[in-house]
């Protein structure tokens, strides 16, 4: 990809069957800290989705037929290449996204990560021998199960972690022999096209991915399209409605979530608050795992909410290219308005503000209410901003049905050292996931990722992921 310079603004075509297109009027891309042009890219239209359908299913032909060692090769290739540039990318991801510099460095590391798991993964997705003699009448018969590639895939990734999220749809894609199209967040756009000259150099074929801007309407089409075997969505609730349009094809969805954490009286209080502290306020609290309600035993509830706060005031907040900020912006100032407008409400209607509350521009200081109630906004809705509540429990099965009073499902986290009541917590929580022993924003990319309720449908993690991007087909043998 080569990137054109006008009045020192580079410039990102988008990438479509192997080749890089500028074609129609660029956009800019914003630094959501100070507003700074990052770039521009150029967006495809109908006619580009339609080019990019045609050679998805043109690839097809020779992606299912990739050896396992030639995707793993490919794979490879890939993490190698980012590690290789994981400074550029991780400039990138700080200036599009806002996220500080040191959490980019982490994302980079994760989706290094990412590629070389699907490498592994892509050369052991596993078939099975059956026994069919089970009846007299099938003797003789016996079966073997084996996954094929589902065909032509398309994504959508949110902003909030342009490098990682992009790769678990596209990793586990080509580990799985699917050419997959891309529409990368509008807020993020250039990290996905960085990526996508990446894998357009590690061998992967042409045609089979596609790594373009759209407008909602032409990403429609390929939502409706029947030609595209899978929809992998990761955003907001709208991704119901694109389940709703998307028709005969498979659909897999992660929708967010206000995670709850339990803090139990015989947890360590001071890893409790720091853990909480980070899972709350990285990257600002875009993330959709960021702690958000906060569930302490009354005994220890004082003690742990001090020290939650005294290590929420240490953060520091600025400019994400700077060495030392902790939290960066919201990715919209609109954003940073709305969850102060939810703060003010809380409090309007009895919650008490700990710290923070105070708003810079796109700048939201990290955030800690107490006396709050169930139905207010911070705590029932995906606040998705660098605030918390947290609030005290006599009762650890009331503490489970407090986590469970939400419409959300994603993941929960529980701190305490009484292996039965992880195990209760287990039984009865309902979320995807449950980390014992830490907060919920605890992820390692290998593992199986998605709720239940409103955050979504289907799993995510690349072994996962590329058995929802295969077939089973069976072959009965009859000796």
């Amino acid at each position: 990809m080569t990137q054109n310079t006008a009045a020192a603004i580079a410039s990102y075509p988008f990438l479509l069957n192997g080749q890089w297109i500028s074609e129609g009027q660029p956009s800019e891309v914003h630094s959501p800290f100070d507003q700074s042009v990052v770039g521009q890219v150029f967006h495809g239209d109908r006619s580009h989705v339609e080019l990019a359908i045609r050679a998805a299913l043109e690839a097809f032909a020779i992606t299912r037929k990739l050896a396992s060692y030639q995707r793993e090769q490919i794979l490879s290739r890939i993490s190698t290449s980012i590690a290789a540039r994981r400074e550029d990318f991780a400039r990138t991801i700080a200036l599009e996204a806002g996220k500080p510099i040191k959490t980019a460095r982490l994302e980079v590391a994760r989706a290094v990560y990412t590629f070389k798991v699907a490498a592994e993964e892509s050369t052991r997705i596993a078939g099975e021998y059956l026994p069919l003699d089970t009846l007299e009448a099938a003797a003789g018969r016996w079966g073997l199960v084996r996954r094929f590639p589902i065909g032509p895939i398309f994504a959508i990734t949110p902003f909030n972690f342009p490098l990682n999220l992009v790769a678990h749809k596209l990793a586990p894609a080509i580990a799985a022999g699917c050419p997959i199209i891309l529409k990368p967040a509008p807020q993020t756009p250039i990290t996905a096209l960085k990526l996508a000259e990446v894998i357009h150099e590690s061998g992967w074929p042409a045609g089979a991915l596609a790594v373009m801007p759209l407008s909602n309407e032409d990403a429609a089409l390929l939502v409706a399209d029947e030609r595209i075997k899978l929809l992998t969505f990761t955003g907001s609730s709208v991704g119901w409605d694109l389940k709703n349009k998307a028709g005969k094809k498979r659909v897999l969805l992660e929708l967010g979530g206000n995670a709850g954490v339990i803090v139990h009286s015989d947890a360590d209080l001071q890893f409790a608050a720091d853990r909480c502290a980070l899972g709350g306020f990285s990257y600002a609290g875009q993330s959709c795992i960021s702690v958000q309600r906060i569930f302490v035993e009354k005994s220890v509830y004082p003690t742990f909410t001090s020290l939650l706060v005294e290590g929420v005031r240490r953060l520091k907040t600025g400019n994400p290219l700077s060495e030392t900020t902790d939290v960066g912006p919201l990715i919209r100032e609109s954003d940073a308005k709305r969850a102060e407008q939810w703060i003010e409400d809380a409090v309007s209607q009895g919650a008490k503000l700990l710290c923070g509350g105070i708003r810079h521009g796109a700048v939201l200081e990290p955030t800690v209410l107490t006396y709050t109630r169930a139905q207010m906004l911070v705590n029932c809705r995906e606040i998705f901003a660098p605030v918390v509540t947290v609030e005290p429990y006599d009762d650890f099965h009331e503490a489970l049905r407090q986590v469970n009073a939400s419409p959300f499902g994603l993941q929960a986290g529980i701190l305490t050292r009484d292996a039965q009541l992880i195990f209760t917590a287990f039984n009865e929580l309902e979320v995807g996931g449950l980390i014992a022993g830490d907060v919920p924003t605890f992820r390692i990319d290998h593992m199986p990722y998605g709720g239940i309720k409103d955050s979504g449908l289907g799993r995510e993690g690349l072994r996962y992921a590329i058995e929802e991007m295969t077939e089973p087909k069976l072959l009965v043998m009859n000796l």
